[in-house]
């Protein structure tokens, strides 16, 4: 495409008609593409000139002979200084209402009066620009604003998927230092993650649904800053399976610590309160709690929800019982134990328990078979579903396999300054791992060919496999309860 017009000092960009009238669009629209010019977009390529990308490769070659894309100086960075100083100037166009050298300007009151120079942080690195001026001083630029030191956009995405994936603030300085010469202060880090905040704080508040049909109970292990003292303290994390069959994380929450109190483990008073903030945000009913056998968790459950039945986890019932088991033997009681959970029925069930703990293992190990006689009205409720049913309340492990994950990203933080760091980052932790999994989807669609109906964030939904088949049990095991 050939050149129509360059003005001097620009940093090689071909100015068009069409390249004009596109950055006089998204000055007006405050940097933001209308609708009408995305439709009108050309392939970038056919804007430069070729003799215009050959001068920017020389002048972004290091000693080495390779080339610099990033960082000040580079190849890139030019290209951003060109397009914003660029779109700058169409924004005091747009401002003063005249164009530069245009006579209709004359005697208007205000015209343009130089530039200033400055420097700026982008995703790319350090970027110097002249920023224009009028005299009347009213130009509020709103691509770069005044007192801004960086480009949002870019450079903020860019910090906040580090802060997801558990880099601390000083990693995140180091890292933009190394990669991109990008200095900033903790401070500024700090200040662009906290902007999720008040999308996290709507989040925790927002209503829930009347009826879930299954919710899981769980929490991870952090260390906080609390009362000047760096503890660990659990995170709690519910997450719910509603009447559609999606499954959804309800919240996150933290207790505080007591100040006579050494250290804040988990406890069912403190799931009392979770469950009161859940009938809080409008849940009426839950069908099915399933938690693990922490003492008074049944009580914290049902005084919120007084007919919600409560199911222990059998994996955790498993892992209690072996536990006390020789390595050796770990195998063999493992396998006497899977006749007690893959029983026909509750009979079957403890018939089988029987038979167990008059085996040899069983009298070997009588602990493993005293964990399953204490849990055993807890234990039983999912033995009178069929397979579909039951899968959803065998384990804990669809939230369990979520705080897996989260505990890779809190481990590499050593410790939280505050309960809402602690929530901040998980948040973000779990937003970031269900867009890992929505990528792996999408790429097996592409090789496949089949369809995937699942949501791309277990934030705001995921289906459950074999949901209609649970369904209908469901219903008729709690009829009038799913709606």
């Amino acid at each position: 495409m050939s050149i129509t017009r360059q003005e001097p000092g620009s940093a090689g960009l071909a100015h068009t008609a069409e390249t004009d009238g596109l950055l006089g669009e998204a000055a007006h629209y405050g940097g933001q593409k209308s609708p009408s010019a995305a439709q009108r977009l050309a392939p970038l390529r056919e804007l430069i000139d070729d003799r215009l990308l050959d001068a920017l490769l020389e002048r972004s070659r290091d000693e080495a002979g390779g080339l610099r894309l990033t960082g000040e100086g580079s190849m890139l960075g030019e290209l951003v200084k060109a397009v914003l100083e660029r779109a700058l100037e169409a924004e005091l166009t747009a401002h003063l209402g005249y164009a530069r050298h245009d006579p209709s300007g004359h005697n208007s009151g205000n015209s343009r009066n130089g530039t200033i120079s400055k420097q700026v942080q982008t995703g790319i690195g350090p970027v110097g620009i002249e920023v224009p001026r009028d005299r009347a001083g009213l130009f509020e630029p709103v691509l770069v604003p005044k007192r801004s030191g960086r480009i949002s956009g870019g450079l903020d995405d860019m910090i906040i998927s580090l802060y997801a994936h558990g880099m601390s603030v000083r990693d995140i300085l180091h890292h933009l230092r190394q990669v991109y010469g990008t200095e900033l202060s903790a401070e500024t880090v700090s200040r662009i993650t906290d902007a999720v905040l008040e999308e996290v704080r709507a989040w925790q508040s927002r209503p829930l649904d009347p009826v879930y049909a299954v919710v899981f109970l769980d929490a991870i292990m952090v260390k906080v800053r609390d009362n000047h003292v760096v503890q660990s303290k659990p995170a709690y994390l519910a997450a719910g399976i509603d009447a559609d069959g999606e499954k959804h994380v309800l919240g996150i929450w933290l207790a505080k610590t007591p100040l006579q109190a050494a250290a804040a483990g988990e406890g069912a008073r403190f799931w009392a309160s979770v469950m009161a903030d859940l009938r809080n945000r409008g849940v009426t009913d839950i069908l099915i709690a399933c938690c693990d056998g922490l003492t008074g968790f049944e009580d914290a459950i049902n005084a919120a929800f007084p007919h919600t039945v409560v199911q222990t986890c059998v994996v955790h019932l498993i892992r209690n019982s072996l536990r006390p088991v020789a390595r050796r033997d770990a195998a063999a009681v493992a396998a006497g134990l899977r006749t007690i959970y893959t029983a026909v029925d509750a009979d079957a069930a403890f018939d089988a328990l029987a038979a167990f703990s008059a085996s040899p293992l069983g009298q070997k190990y009588p602990q493993a078979v005293k964990v399953w006689e204490n849990a055993w009205d807890r234990f039983t409720p999912f033995l009178a579903f069929t397979p579909p049913v039951r899968k959803l309340l065998y384990t804990t492990n669809s939230i369990e396999s979520l705080n897996y994950q989260l505990r890779k990203v809190t481990k590499a933080r050593g410790h939280f300054p505050g309960d809402d760091a602690v929530v901040k980052l998980l948040w973000l932790a779990i937003i970031n791992i269900e867009d890992k999994r929505a990528r792996e989807r999408a790429e097996r669609r592409r090789e496949t060919g089949k369809r995937s109906d699942q949501p791309a964030r277990l934030i705001e939904g995921q289906r459950v496999m074999g949901w209609r088949e649970a369904l209908n049990e469901l219903a008729v095991a709690y009829p009038g309860r799913i709606r």
